[in-house]
């Protein structure tokens, strides 16, 4: 046995199945329409291919104005048919056409697509963008023999949305749904026309829940195998024997400040006090048992461009809170023991409003936050609002004097539409309004320039430049937990993009394994 043990190998083994569960349901999966919908984002990474994993190879002129992409020799759609240069062009006018309504619409602005052959395309930036490779990591392509006939207007309405016709390592096979109209089953199998290593698990089943409660008790009754998006707490309620696997997602959460609204708030001694007095390291432990990496800046230690001697750290002295806002004269109320200062002829306080999506981690930060805050003198007052009422009418109108929320980055430090003065309104992401001439440029010559060294320099510049200010108190950045039977592999820890990118690699994965001579 032992001689058999050193001249063998364990290898992976093709097994039949596995059980992903997910919250939610899809509506279109469609990598150009599925936006902010986590199902169809799941589903979409499971079927299609990006350009860069149906390319045989890319090429970039030395100004990085011009890409060109030679896709692999015979090239196949799930349904045999050929996948070529065509569907290329055909997937990016389709989202550079407003009336299909792309959520890829912005990023694709500018860009010029040629075909050179039925295998090759080029890519053509009105301005060189240092980035542009992350664009097409994130470029999925349709089939033009699909969708080539349906107006761009009713994209949404097509069948093929839910019994799509892709390139990736698996394929649509039929799906199950209630009388209410819920699908509670997705069935794919693998791909026989996949251009990359064919997957070991040859049946991958979705099944959908309403609740994430549903979602736990799911795999606690063997109903599925795996889920991601574990809430840390939850841990503990986990009956089966799992493995907990982590990735990390460059996305950080901070309190955005309208310093527009209030004196209070656009007195950068408040905001310093304010920052003393939030413990971060509590707020990760008691709402994260851990698993969140504290964040001070607005670049993540995990994305290149980030510069450690610039990060403050998180320095938590209430008496430093209490003395910087005694200088300042904002004194305590002795009846209510809110600060507030004389400011012209108003007595203004330091009672601020702070709009929190209804998200189970973000109401319990908040909660801790404000206890925080009221050591020191400083009221906060939330106003819980659904996700998506916030999205769609308070960071459309910037109507808040404090908000909670997420940005998130890709995995490169291209931070521009979140700090860009240009960005200050609906639909830019700078949800502090934040405005300031000299970052502007940093921003601007930060996505053009390849020179690496020359662009960290600019990055480091710009953390500085950002915290100096202090447009908004930054959190922390949680990590990705991702729940799956202890005989999973091929699972790799790392840096993923989006939560769906989990897939990424979900041809490796593998539940069996076997050994092989060496």
């Amino acid at each position: 046995m032992l001689v058999f043990q050193s001249a063998t190998i364990e290898v992976p083994e093709p097994s039949s199945g596995y059980r992903e569960g997910i919250v939610g349901q899809p509506i279109a999966i469609n990598p150009l329409l599925s936006g902010t919908n986590d199902a169809d984002r799941d589903l979409a990474e499971l079927i299609f291919s990006d350009i860069l994993d149906l390319a045989e190879s890319y090429k970039t002129s030395p100004d990085g104005q011009t890409w060109n992409i030679l896709l692999k020799t015979d090239l196949r759609w799930s349904d045999g048919k050929p996948l070529t240069s065509d569907d290329v062009i055909f997937t990016i006018d389709t989202i550079q056409n407003s009336e299909s309504r792309s959520p890829l619409f912005l990023t694709w602005q500018g860009v010029v697509i040629n075909r050179i052959s039925e295998r090759e395309v080029e890519f053509t930036l009105r301005t060189p963008y240092a980035f542009f490779l992350d664009n097409l990591r994130d470029l999925k392509i349709i089939p033009r023999h699909i969708f080539g006939t349906i107006p761009p207007e009713n994209f949404r309405l097509s069948n093929f949305n839910l019994e799509p016709v892709g390139s990736g390592p698996y394929t649509f096979d039929s799906f199950e749904k209630r009388k209410d109209g819920f699908i509670t089953d997705y069935h794919l199998i693998t791909n026989d026309y996949f251009s990359g290593a064919a997957p070991f698990i040859k049946n991958f089943d979705i099944k959908f829940y309403g609740t994430s409660a549903e979602l736990l008790d799911a795999f606690n009754t063997k109903k599925i195998d795996g889920f991601g998006g574990l809430n840390p707490k939850n841990i503990g309620d986990l009956k089966l024997s799992h493995a907990i696997l982590e990735k990390t997602i460059p996305r950080y959460y901070s309190i955005f400040i309208n310093k527009n609204t209030k004196s209070g708030l656009s007195d950068k001694d408040v905001i310093t006090a304010i920052n003393y007095s939030i413990n971060k390291k509590q707020i990760v432990d008691e709402v994260f048992d851990g698993k969140a990496m504290i964040i001070n800046g607005p670049i993540l230690p995990v994305i290149g461009g980030y510069d450690q001697a610039t990060d403050p750290g998180n320095t938590v002295d209430l008496q430093k809170a209490n003395e910087i806002l005694d200088q300042k004269k904002w004194l305590r109320n002795e009846t209510t023991g809110i600060r507030e200062k004389k400011i012209g002829k108003q007595m203004e306080s330091l009672s601020f409003s702070i709009i929190v999506p209804q998200i189970p981690f973000l109401t319990d930060t908040i909660g801790k936050i404000q206890e925080m805050l009221s050591v020191i003198g400083v009221k906060l007052n939330p106003v819980f609002l659904n996700p998506t009422d916030v999205i769609n009418e308070v960071v459309k109108t910037r109507n808040y004097e404090m908000i909670i929320f997420g940005n998130v980055l890709r995995n490169n430090p291209d931070i521009f539409s979140f700090w860009h003065s240009s960005e200050r309104f609906y639909p830019g992401l700078n949800l502090a309004l934040y405005d300031n001439k000299k970052v502007d440029a940093l921003l601007e010559s930060i996505r053009t320039n390849s020179d690496e060294t020359k662009r960290n320099e600019e990055l480091f510049q710009l953390q500085k430049m950002i915290i100096q200010d202090q447009p908004a108190i930054f959190l922390y950045s949680p990590t990705y937990l991702y729940v799956g039977p202890k005989n999973l592999g091929g699972f790799e820890e790392k840096t993923i993009a989006t939560p769906s990118d989990r897939f990424e690699s979900v041809n490796l994965w593998y539940l069996e394994t076997t050994r092989v001579f060496k």
